[in-house]
């Protein structure tokens, strides 16, 4: 017989998981802001920081998930520590949905179109471009990790 979950915690959730994950947040919101104090964004115009940095975290998300999964054993910390608390907290899509629709709002019709489509489809597209790239790095690594 199973034993029931504790009310009080969620099934799977592991303190260590949560403090990798916090860990990792650090990071990643320090470089997002790293990037965004050198590409200051003038009201108006193209928020060029946010752009990057989630293009970049785009890339990055897909290339390193194929690397942790597919070439590294199992690591119950790298992943969270890596995806979700670095990637998560460097890409922003609160402020890149802030900065669309204040364009949008402000009568930069244009510039936040071009910024809220151009957004999303480069970071798909990014995405399955690290994926792919993750996918053709030679196999050997993978034996050198076994």
């Amino acid at each position: 017989m199973q034993s029931r979950p504790s009310p009080h915690r969620r099934p799977g959730t592991r303190p260590g998981v949560l403090a990798v994950i916090a860990l990792g947040g650090v990071v990643g919101a320090t470089a997002r802001l790293e990037l965004a104090q050198a590409l200051p964004v003038t009201p108006g115009q193209f928020p060029w920081a946010t752009f990057w940095t989630n293009l970049s975290g785009s890339f990055l998300l897909g290339f390193l998930l194929i690397v942790l999964v597919e070439r590294f054993p199992p690591m119950p910390y790298l992943r969270p520590f890596v995806t979700t608390g670095i990637i998560g907290a460097y890409t922003t899509m609160s402020t890149y949905l802030v900065e669309t629709a204040l364009l949008l709002e402000d009568g930069h019709v244009a510039t936040g179109l071009a910024y809220g489509i151009g957004s999303l489809v480069a970071g798909v597209a990014l995405t399955y471009v690290g994926v792919t790239a993750a996918r053709l790095l030679p196999e050997r690594h993978r034996q050198e990790r076994r």
